[in-house]
């Protein structure tokens, strides 16, 4: 199904396509399955009701396939001299994506700022709006590292040019400074299209690394009037170095921290056949774009990468809409693009990302709330604004953005991003709302976590770890968890279970044999291998530990690297052994590639009680010599939820090997 509007199928009368939503402007597609008898005839019915001035329905109806063909799996390319297969062996599935990285790159560690909250709108059209939302949140005391500031905040009539308008942006560098005394970190959008009146175009045209034909044929895009522009050839070693010297030039000087890489499919047209997308990006200074197609994105990508590593120390850090194999190498976290703000969409994202996780590419993001707003969340976001009412759909939009949110801080980036109306929580729901405080809670529960998210980004680059995990990885042997794709494990120790329905105040959850599992909030223990209706409050998202995970906590913080984890909350989940180790560097250079880095690990013995917290290995400059471990035990008989002030048995540790009998 490929649509714009709302739309249904039925077939035989029976609606086997619940209505779903999408915008006129980003048409999307659907799969599903209908099983037919043969050479029976049956009515189909599509109920379709346009939204926008620009339409889309269309329905492919796909041939029967035999059982047994269906099992097989077959490759076919256009245009290529030959092609090759990689089989790749490993004992389990973390073994086979640690050999997909030893093919195709590492992942380099993020900084601590990357894990910790981003929020973003489409867009921040002023310096002021940047600066007032960043002080929003600081006054408010809701914890935040970044804020990005998105496309157009160039002159309309300088696409590419890399400098602000200063109409609407007076001082750009006084700007980022101001961010940055917040404790904050700025993302800026950069694309590589080019407007034909810019001097940066006509430094690429050139020397030919413009690609012609959409300046042939004219397509001219959605901005006021509507303006002539191309693509850079990423495929071009040259024109990378000078894609990456006009962003040094620009936005280096500024203090720009992190670089959103949009539109790098590339997307110079929307909705347009394949074959035309194929013909204006050819040729590549490789060849026809039939052959390289897909990976735009990875050059260009490999463009900031290498350019700011020989810029600078600091750890890169690219957002793209657009992945290939290898991209991961290149410290780059893809989104999931322009997804639209429904119940459907959410749900779909959790499976999004837990295949994308799958491919092996570890950082993964999606626009909390979704980007493409129904007209209906609007008019009730207007309606609120005027007269201060929660009308039935404001009450849905609060629902649905809570619920995303909850998902969004168990996912590898914890960001929001969309269009009008905008996504700060503050925006959505006064404080005194159960949206507000339910959200606040786990942007603080977050940061709570820097700990144990920081040493799952350390496991990510030495031993090839996957964040965001499908529960078959970590219960390949329990069949159940094979076709499981709306919970998953986040990281070795939590289960998350997102709510995806309007209204639901309890979900389905499969525990996993082999293990029993504390929920969260009450510490009180599931036994394993069975399927449960568990709570689902509008105010908590379902959230379990697995037994013999051991989870360290830090202290509360309001930006990332506020406060040195000088006391660290060790929660020990009794039931099975179960190690962890904690991973700690410089946080914001490359150090760690020479070995600047330090881990101290953790044992629970499950038969004996007791925790054994191993000597420090490594050393990095600015190392906490001597912490605290505040450890809480939590078992069948001593139930314990999480909370900040628990108190358990206290331990000095000074990197000399210590054991506790808890």
């Amino acid at each position: 199904l490929y649509y714009s509007g709302y739309i249904s199928v039925f077939v035989d009368g029976k609606e086997v396509v619940p209505e779903r939503w999408r915008t006129a402007w980003n048409p999307n597609s659907y799969k599903f399955s209908v099983n037919l008898e043969k050479d029976k005839r049956v009515p189909l019915k599509i109920e379709w009701k346009p939204n926008g001035a620009v339409a889309y329905c269309g329905l492919r109806v796909y041939s029967p396939v035999d059982d047994k063909k269906q099992l097989d799996m077959s490759w076919w390319g256009e245009m290529q001299d030959q092609i090759d297969y990689y089989f790749i062996y490993g004992e389990d599935m973390d073994d086979v994506i640690s050999g997909y990285r030893t093919l195709t790159g590492k992942a380099p560690i993020m900084a601590k700022w990357v894990i910790g909250y981003w929020q973003s709108r489409e867009k921040y059209n002023t310096q002021e709006e940047v600066l007032s939302t960043l002080a929003e949140f600081r006054k408010r005391n809701i914890p935040i590292d970044n804020i990005v500031i998105d496309w157009l905040h160039w002159k309309q009539d300088s696409w590419g040019s890399h400098e602000f308008d200063r109409d609407r942006f007076p001082d750009p560098k006084g700007m980022v400074d101001s961010i940055h005394d917040m404790h904050g970190h700025v993302m800026i959008s950069v694309w590589p299209k080019f407007y034909v009146t810019t001097e940066h175009y006509k430094e690429f045209d050139k020397n030919g690394w413009m690609y012609k034909l959409p300046v042939q044929d004219s397509i001219k895009d959605w901005v006021g009037p509507g303006y002539l522009s191309s693509f850079y050839d990423a495929y071009d070693p040259d024109a990378r170095k000078l894609f990456w010297n006009q962003m040094k030039d620009h936005y280096i000087p500024l203090g720009i921290d992190a670089w959103w890489m949009d539109a790098s499919e590339p997307n110079i047209r929307d909705c347009t056949d394949l074959q035309y997308r194929k013909d204006l990006i050819t040729p590549t200074a490789l060849g026809p774009s039939t052959k390289y197609f897909n990976a735009y994105g990875l050059m260009n990508a490999e463009a900031i990468y290498d350019g700011q590593r020989e810029t600078n120390d600091d750890r890169v850090f690219l957002l793209t809409r657009s992945g290939f194999a290898g991209q991961q190498r290149y410290s780059t976290a893809t989104w999931s693009g322009d997804i639209a703000t429904r119940w459907e969409d959410m749900k779909a994202q959790i499976s999004a990302g837990l295949n994308f996780a799958a491919s092996g590419i570890p950082w993964w993001s999606m626009d909390i709330g979704g980007f493409c707003v129904e007209d209906r969340y609007v008019a009730a976001a207007k309606e609120y604004l005027k007269t201060g009412k929660e009308t039935p759909d404001m009450k849905e939009w609060r629902e649905l953005n809570t619920r995303w949110y909850q998902f969004g801080a168990f996912a590898p980036m914890f960001r929001a991003h969309g269009q009008w109306p905008y996504r700060e929580i503050f925006n959505i729901a006064p404080e005194n709302h159960p949206a507000y405080k339910s959200v606040v809670y786990y942007i603080n529960l977050r940061y709570d976590m820097m700990p144990y998210l920081y040493s799952l980004a350390g496991m990510t680059h030495f031993n090839d770890y996957t964040i965001m995990r499908p529960m078959v990885m970590d219960f390949t042997a329990d069949k159940a968890t094979r076709s499981i794709g709306d919970q998953y494990m986040f990281g070795p120790a939590f289960l998350v279970a997102p709510v995806y329905n309007y209204g639901a105040t309890s979900r389905e959850v499969y525990f996993p044999a082999g293990s029993d599992w504390y929920d969260f909030y009450t510490g009180k223990e599931i036994n394993g291998g069975q399927r449960l209706s568990v709570a689902a409050p509008y105010e908590r998202i379902p959230l379990y530990v697995r037994s013999g995970s051991i989870i360290p906590f830090g202290p509360a913080m309001q930006w990332s690297d506020e406060k040195p984890a000088d006391i660290i909350n060790l929660y020990v989940y009794a039931g099975e052994n179960g190690e962890f180790v904690l991973y700690e560097d410089e946080n914001v250079n490359y150090n760690y590639e020479k070995g600047n880095y330090a881990v101290i690990p953790f044992k629970w013995n499950d038969e004996k009680q007791t925790l054994t917290i191993g000597e420090r290995a490594g050393q990095y400059p600015g190392m906490l010599r001597n912490r605290r471990f505040n450890i809480i035990k939590v078992s069948k008989d001593h139930p314990v939820g999480y909370g900040r002030e628990n108190k358990g048995v206290e331990v000095a540790y000074n990197g000399t090997a210590k054991t506790v009998k808890l």
